[in-house]
């Protein structure tokens, strides 16, 4: 009875997963960008009621008709909503704290990224640095064509130059990419997961208050050796010079994302209003040349010197 049950949720699972496939292909746009996050989700929801191992006869399986498919699209796209719809719904299986299970989840993710990565450069022979290369210069043609229909200054093409070195970098950071994207991948797909399992199951799946978000102290070594060691490496010395780059964009995230938990603390504990830390987010992300500073300088004060504590300390 029970391997029953489990095959006809199997079945019905992977039924699931490539009706929201096939609309992700024949719907493009906004509901086609917003059904990705949604794609794992079957993935998830298998390998959360029987288990990792169960979840990869589903993800074969998928995998499987999706070649059957014959689109290009389906298979790399099956793999990274397979790999790391497999590595949230085995966590959750185990019974994994939500922070547990999100770091686990990105890293199913980033593996599955990689995998479309590799697949990508060597069955379809797409380059990715070159694509972005590529959209670089498009979108720096047209900004200086634009200049040139209105007369633009000395000064102006001079900043457009700056802007065109600073975006040259970005192909370097493919990998960062990588990282950022398995992160956003995961922690959307177990939100929407915790929303259907409460749901069905009447569970109370939930992630901590954002506030109570607390990183380790040693990520700030890893920020601030890898943020001196940019100064010291040239930028043609390889892997070395890719590694300091992607770190510090990685770790950078991270403490800007403890400045504005720091925030949100903050709010709480004075007990302002809950638009107060949402505008903070809303007006960094208009203003990120100075603010994101400023919230980053914040994150590490926090994490270094335990802010929150002098705050509580305070009350």
């Amino acid at each position: 009875m029970k391997d029953t049950r489990r095959i006809t949720e199997g079945a019905l699972m992977t039924g699931i997963y490539l009706l929201l496939l096939l609309v992700i292909i024949f719907i493009p746009g906004i509901i086609g960008a917003i059904l990705m996050f949604v794609l794992p989700v079957p993935f998830i929801y298998y390998s959360y009621r029987h288990g990792f191992k169960a979840g990869i006869l589903v993800f074969i399986v998928s995998t499987l008709v999706s070649i059957i498919f014959g689109l290009a699209f389906s298979l790399p796209t099956t793999l990274l909503a397979g790999v790391g719809g497999l590595f949230v719904g085995g966590s959750m299986h185990k019974k994994r704290s939500s922070y547990e299970t999100l770091a686990m989840g990105s890293v199913g993710f980033i593996i599955g990224f990689v995998a479309v990565y590799f697949i990508s450069q060597t069955f379809f022979g797409v380059n990715w640095a070159d694509q972005i290369n590529e959209m670089i210069e498009q979108s720096i043609s047209m900004s200086e064509k634009m200049l040139s229909d209105i007369g633009g200054s000395g000064d102006a093409e001079e900043r457009l130059e700056q802007f065109r070195e600073q975006l040259s970098t970005l192909p370097d950071l493919i990998p960062s990419m990588f990282a950022i994207a398995g992160i956003l991948f995961a922690f959307i797909s177990q939100w929407a997961s915790y929303k259907l399992i409460n749901r069905v199951e009447k569970k109370d799946l939930h992630f901590p208050a954002f506030r109570d978000f607390k990183l380790p102290t040693s990520l700030l070594w890893y920020y601030f050796f890898s943020f001196m060691l940019q100064y010291f490496i040239e930028q043609d010395q390889g892997v070395l010079y890719l590694a300091a780059i992607n770190v510090n964009a990685i770790t950078g995230l991270l403490i800007l994302l403890q400045g504005f938990s720091f925030i949100f603390f903050y709010a709480h504990k004075k007990k302002l209003s809950k638009a107060i830390p949402i505008l903070s987010i809303v007006i960094t992300l208009f203003i990120p040349t100075i603010l994101m500073y400023f919230v980053r300088i914040l994150g590490i004060i926090d994490i270094g010197f335990s802010l929150r504590n002098r705050v509580k300390e305070k009350e």
